[in-house]
């Protein structure tokens, strides 16, 4: 049953999956507030979670740290919730060995960034990402996000991986709406596309998207899936109006480098979270004041 439920990604995993931030305190990893937040995801009906993701600080994470931090997300959550592992790296040996361990601690699929620094080719992405779905028995979500990793991952390449039956589709975090329409009009129907950009969930919804992996759900659980929702409903209205709501405090949250606001914004929520792991930065006292502004109206 395991089996097929992970297998099932590509049916299941629609709609809203939240990018969780990883609470620190004194530096460490705070696993009583991640079961808050946990809990709080729960209650708001988030039925996918990333872990270990950018928004979860993965680049300052130990593996020993990633991997406590999946098994104790699924003892909380059991089958209520699915858990995508964050996996990615930039040496295929260690993506393929973070991903079995994953999945060994309970994950329900692995989300795996473009190997960054090294400027692989299409040929080499290809090859990265084919030795990665073939260690494990879960659905791999490819993570295509250039402005962090400096590589574009081709449309071309999207098309042969989506040949292996356990590689469920892409977060596509380009911001670029040209290339989300060449992904649905290139690659088969089965090859899923999520949004990895809040501020374009509704547009690629549009396009035939599935969903978001969204950061704002760490905010704002429900009104996010009521926007989803709304846009997989085809209730574009409805969906486009709070687009233009989250506007504002999308901008902000992307305003300085992710998850130094979405940390600022959770603990003027009442969630602290603690200081994102050096090199990230708090917060400016700017952003902390415009935060606590937008929080309140919107």
């Amino acid at each position: 049953l395991r089996r097929q439920r992970q297998m099932c990604i590509r049916d299941s995993f629609t709609g809203v999956c939240t990018a969780l931030v990883t609470p620190m305190i004194n530096g460490e990893v705070n696993y009583p507030m991640l079961e808050r937040l946990i809990a709080r995801q729960l209650e708001g009906g988030i039925r996918a979670l990333v872990l270990c993701g950018t928004t979860g600080e993965a680049p300052t994470l130990t593996d020993e740290e990633k991997i406590s931090i999946i098994s104790r997300a699924k003892q909380v959550t059991g089958d209520d919730c699915l858990i995508i592992a964050g996996t990615g790296s930039n040496d295929t040996s260690h993506a393929v060995r973070l991903s079995r361990q994953a999945q060994e601690a309970g994950a329900d699929a692995v989300l795996v960034v473009s190997p960054y620094y090294n400027k692989a080719t299409p040929e080499g992405l290809c090859l990265h990402y084919q030795a990665v779905a073939l260690s494990v028995q879960l659905p791999v979500v490819v993570y295509n996000v250039p402005s962090r990793t400096g590589v574009d991952i081709p449309v071309s390449v999207y098309r042969e991986l989506a040949a292996m039956d356990n590689i469920a589709g892409v977060k596509e975090a380009t911001g670029d709406m040209k290339k989300i329409l060449s992904i649905r009009a290139q690659c088969p129907a089965h090859f899923r596309l999520w949004s990895g950009c809040d501020e374009l969930t509704v547009p690629t919804l549009a396009l035939g998207g599935m969903g978001v992996i969204s950061v704002l759900s760490n905010l704002y659980p429900e009104m996010t899936q009521t926007m989803v929702n709304a846009g997989l409903d085809g209730d574009f209205d409805t969906a486009a109006d709070l687009q233009i709501r989250f506007e504002p405090i999308i901008r902000a949250l992307f305003s300085q480098p992710n998850p130094i606001p979405v940390k600022a914004a959770m603990k003027q929520m009442g969630f602290d979270c603690g200081e994102p792991r050096l090199p990230l930065t708090p917060a400016s006292h700017q952003l902390v004041a415009k935060l606590g502004t937008l929080l309140q109206t919107t």
